[in-house]
C-alpha cells in the first residue's frame, strides 16, 4: 500500500484485468489552489474538471461503477465559507451536468445522508437520481455527507429494528445479511480504491465495502488527476493478484505467502 505512480508506459487494454468498480478518494482541491496562487472554491472547481475526465476514462475502459467521495461526515466540520462553496459547488454540477450524464447513458446515484442538507439540494439529488435511473451504460455515485462508520451503524439499525419488529429472528443475524443493507448493496463492491494527494489512508470512506479492495495511493492532487493518471492506477491494478484471503496454488506447495 505504498505511495505509487506507476509506469507511463501503460499496459494494451487487452492485456489489462479491468476492475468493475473504481471508488476515488478525490484529495488535493485546496493544496491545488495553493499551488496555483488561487482561491479554494476554485481548487474544488478544477476538481470538478477531473471528474469529467475520470468518468470518460472509466467508460473508454469498461468500468461499470465509479463512487466519488465528494463530501464526508466530517467535513461540515470545515470553514463554514468552504463548506458552503462546497454545496453550492454540487448544486451548480447537478444543474448543469445531470441531462449531459443522462445522454451518455449514466445512472447517477448519491449514499449518505440527505436530512442535513437544504430541501433544494435534497430535490436536486431526488430529481437526478429519478431521470437517470433507468441508464445502462455506467453508474456514478457520489458520496455526500457520508462516513463508513455511519453505514455500518445504519445497516445494523435497520437489522435491530427488523428483530424488534419480529421479522428477522436474532440468530439469523449474519454478515450477509448486515452487508444486504449496507449503502450500495446491490453493487459489485469497489475493486481499486484511488486516493489523491499523498495521503496513504481510507478517512472513514467505505469500511464495509473496502474488505478486499485493492488501494492506490498517489501523489496526484485531484484536479490534476487525468486520463493519463487514470491509466497508471489501472495498470497497477492489473498487475496484482488478488487472493481474497486464500493462497495461491504455488503458495500452498511452497508453504508460504501472506494473505
Amino acid at each position: 500500500m505504498s505511495i505509487s505512480e506507476g509506469s507511463d508506459k501503460a499496459e494494451s487494454s487487452s492485456d489489462r484485468v479491468i476492475p468493475r468498480h473504481v471508488a476515488i478518494i478525490m484529495d488535493g482541491n485546496n493544496r491545488w489552489a495553493r499551488r496555483n496562487g488561487v482561491p479554494g472554491p476554485a481548487g474544488h472547481r478544477a476538481g470538478v474538471e477531473a471528474v469529467r475526465g475520470v468518468l470518460r476514462a472509466c467508460r473508454d475502459n469498461g468500468v461499470q461503477v465509479l463512487t466519488l467521495f465528494a463530501f464526508s461526515s466530517e467535513n461540515w466540520g470545515r470553514p463554514q465559507p468552504e463548506v458552503r462553496a462546497l454545496l453550492a459547488l454540487l448544486s451548480r454540477y447537478l444543474r448543469n451536468e445531470v441531462r449531459e450524464l443522462h445522454k451518455d447513458n449514466v445512472c447517477l446515484r448519491f449514499i449518505g445522508r440527505r436530512d442535513r442538507f437544504s430541501e433544494r439540494l435534497q430535490r436536486l439529488m431526488r430529481q437526478s437520481e429519478h431521470l437517470t435511473r433507468d441508464n445502462t451504460a455506467a453508474t456514478m455515485v457520489i458520496a455526500v455527507d457520508y462516513g463508513g462508520q455511519w453505514d455500518i451503524a445504519q445497516a445494523a439499525r435497520k437489522l435491530a429494528e427488523s428483530v424488534q419488529q419480529g421479522t428477522l429472528a436474532l440468530d439469523a443475524i449474519s454478515a450477509e445479511s448486515l452487508g444486504s443493507h449496507m449503502s450500495i448493496a446491490d453493487l459489485p463492491a469497489p475493486d481499486l480504491c484511488i486516493r489523491t494527494g499523498g495521503d496513504a489512508r481510507i478517512s472513514n470512506f467505505m469500511l464495509w465495502q473496502f474488505a478486499y479492495s485493492e488501494l492506490y495511493f498517489t501523489n496526484t492532487l485531484w484536479p490534476d488527476f487525468g486520463e493519463l493518471e487514470f491509466a497508471r492506477a489501472l495498470a497497477d491494478y492489473s498487475r496484482r493478484e488478488r487472493r481474497f484471503g486464500l493462497r495461491a496454488p504455488d503458495d500452498l506447495v511452497a508453504g508460504g505467502g501472506d494473505a
